[in-house]
């Protein structure tokens, strides 16, 4: 797929006009037919000189348990820079219902540190459509670089599920390896998540996404409950991890099972240092404590 002129938004998009505009999109779908194309939209959008508003950075570094910084967690750069994968994934020619994707993994290159008092250009865009056992998922890809700079800082891609949606050409892989057998370990940290977690981290992200903000919104959708924000999640696994980190490092986390609200959450990190006796390497696994089912794992590891 050979990518076209970027498509530059004047300013970043609104979550609630894109949920609506998905909603009403999701309508028009059911009353004429499904898409039954399965080619993705060549253009990436693009917003340029986009400011960071410090009071939301501070809400959010103490929501996620980060130290108080100038610098940018990786995960609020993953949230202000969403609106913007997500207006994509809102245009007419994108193959896939954005209501119920599910988020099923996602993957962090930070090369450089980025502060609050940068500008920020960003481009988003969607790629490698391909078959899932349980429908067809896509890539959604970030990248944010100081203003008026060609040297990306940060990169995210993020992978979402349309479950049940099969669309034409799109095969289904073969049968998946089962996942080996998961046996908790002693925990490094229990968390008491509230009934309130979603509208908490949707005050300082922005993702007022229905499933995450009440019982009633989230069964709306199909959900028997409100679920915590799979990014929510990872970035406090990733505050969990700490400055051993440093500026530079990768980050990827795969979601397993959802947080439903109210819940707890019993995390392990584990790390690994180089022969230099230098942080090379942390593990994180999450489960619940009274299941014993696994949410999340993911790694955090030095570039």
């Amino acid at each position: 797929m050979t990518l076209q002129q970027p498509v530059i938004l004047t300013e970043m998009p609104s979550l609630s006009k894109l949920y609506v505009n998905a909603a009403a999109m999701a309508a028009r779908r059911r009353l004429l037919g499904n898409h039954d194309t399965s080619v993705l939209p060549t253009e990436s959008h693009e917003v340029r000189g986009v400011a960071v508003n410090v009071e939301n950075l501070t809400a959010y570094q103490h929501l996620i348990g980060e130290t108080a910084s100038d610098v940018l967690p990786a995960g609020f750069i993953h949230a202000i820079a969403f609106p913007l994968a997500m207006s994509v994934m809102n245009r007419d020619d994108f193959p896939l219902p954005l209501l119920g994707m599910i988020h099923l993994r996602n993957s962090v290159e930070q090369w450089s540190p980025l502060v609050f008092t940068d500008v920020l250009d960003m481009t988003a865009k969607v790629e490698n459509l391909r078959g899932h056992r349980a429908g067809t998922q896509v890539d959604v890809v970030a990248e944010v670089r100081p203003a008026g700079s060609v040297e990306v800082h940060w990169r995210g891609v993020s992978t979402y599920l349309a479950k049940g949606v099969f669309l034409p050409g799109i095969d289904k892989p073969g049968a998946v390896p089962a996942r080996a057998d998961f046996t908790a370990p002693d925990p490094t940290a229990l968390w008491q998540l509230g009934v309130d977690a979603g509208r908490a981290y949707a005050s300082v992200s922005g993702d007022f996404n229905p499933i995450h903000l009440s019982v009633l919104s989230a069964k709306a959708l199909g959900m028997r409950r409100s679920i915590a924000h799979g990014m929510y999640l990872a970035s406090r696994a990733l505050a969990d991890v700490g400055p051993a980190r440093g500026d530079s490092f990768t980050w990827d986390v795969e979601f397993e099972a959802p947080v439903f609200l109210p819940s707890r959450v019993a995390l392990e990190i584990g790390s690994e240092q180089s022969a230099s006796g230098a942080w090379k390497q942390s593990s994180f696994v999450a489960w619940s404590p009274r299941s014993g089912r696994r949410h999340f794992t993911g790694t955090v590891a030095a570039l």
